[in-house]
């Protein structure tokens, strides 16, 4: 029960650190560096890794967290330069890196698994297991002290500078005019993203990492407008796709981190349907409330310029002359009467 506690604790502290970062990722249209950052830290691992020789030494971790803020300094260079946008700057540079990795790898580190288990699936299974100790005592895992490290960074981050983070992510030119700095608010937050990805990847993988910065942040938008709010729904959704992913991965006997992915997505999936503003069954009702409303105000409008006299309010004869003016079937017009009658449309 204690590893179970232990690996639940690691798996919710992971998705609430990467979460606070990438809900800002969301916010500002930048989802897309969640998923370079974690996949082009991998020449930073190889490099690494030749260095020691070692798969299991943390020295992996601070490579790729070089290689991350690399990335992310190289991205904002470009994109500062106001010749390529933003995206595009994403997509060029995050290809590059991740391509310079696969080949060192197959240059230099055929046989050796980077490629599954450092870059997409982690090892959090093993991480209850990687003790932290100090002179001899021992604390717990070493992975739930970095990831609660992390949220109190991030927090704090946000805390103290969540009226600049707000101003420079929609509006950054009038950011610039109050003297908010919105540059340095973004380096620090895409620095504190590159080291969070990273760390997260170490235990989840990168698709893990990715599913978290984006999909409860989206997931938590189509609920409410209120970006206070909404991040704290976007925690919540993270915290149950974890404890819920993992639940799923025992029961079934499969892959952890492709379960709360999978978890992540399903609640996304549940949200994008009904949620009670931007969900698909609040949009079909209000297309439905809007159709009808327009279908009683076109028959309001033939009755208007009808002459009513000897026709009693519906007949078969002014429903049948009403589908055949306005282009309705006789069942649909007869529908509409009864609607424009029960709100009081009778033009009698």
């Amino acid at each position: 029960m204690f590893i179970v506690a232990c690996l639940i604790a690691i798996i919710s502290c992971a998705c609430i650190a990467t979460i606070i970062p990438g809900f800002f990722l969301v916010l500002r249209r930048m989802a897309l560096m969640s998923d370079a950052i974690s996949h082009a830290v991998l020449p930073g691992i190889v490099i690494m890794f030749l260095l020691v020789k070692r798969l299991d030494s943390p020295l992996l971790l601070y490579g790729a967290s070089l290689a991350g803020l690399l990335i992310v300094a190289v991205t904002q260079y470009v994109i500062n330069s106001g010749k390529i946008r933003k995206e595009v700057a994403i997509g060029l540079i995050f290809p590059f890196f991740f391509s310079l990795g696969v080949i060192l790898i197959c240059r230099y580190a055929r046989d050796v698994h980077l490629d599954t288990d450092m870059v997409l699936l982690g090892d959090i299974v093993f991480t209850p297991f990687r003790l932290l100790s100090f002179n001899g005592i021992v604390l717990g895992p070493y992975a739930l002290w970095l990831m609660a490290g992390l949220i109190v960074c991030n927090a704090l981050f946000v805390t103290i500078f969540y009226k600049e983070l707000l101003t420079a992510t929609f509006d950054q030119d009038y950011a610039q005019l109050m003297g908010l700095r919105p540059t340095v608010i973004h380096c620090v937050l895409m620095g504190l993203t590159s080291i969070t990805a990273v760390a997260a990847f170490d235990l989840v993988g990168s698709i893990v990492v990715v599913a978290l910065m984006v999909v409860p942040a989206a997931t938590s938008l189509l609920c409410t407008d209120r970006i206070q709010v909404a991040l704290i729904l976007a925690l919540c959704f993270g915290v149950l796709s974890g404890v819920g992913g993992y639940a799923f991965a025992h029961m079934y006997d499969i892959s952890i981190s492709g379960s709360v992915a999978l978890m992540a997505g399903f609640l996304f999936l549940l949200l994008f349907i009904i949620a009670p503003k931007r969900g698909m069954r609040a949009m079909w009702i209000f297309k439905s409330r809007s159709a009808k409303k327009m279908a009683i105000r076109a028959l309001r409008l033939f009755l208007d310029k009808t002459d009513l006299n000897g026709y009693q309010f519906p007949t078969e004869s002014l429903v049948y002359r009403a589908s055949k003016e306005l282009g309705w079937t006789v069942s649909y017009t007869s529908t509409v009467m009864q609607w424009a009658w029960q709100k009081g449309g009778n033009h009698r």
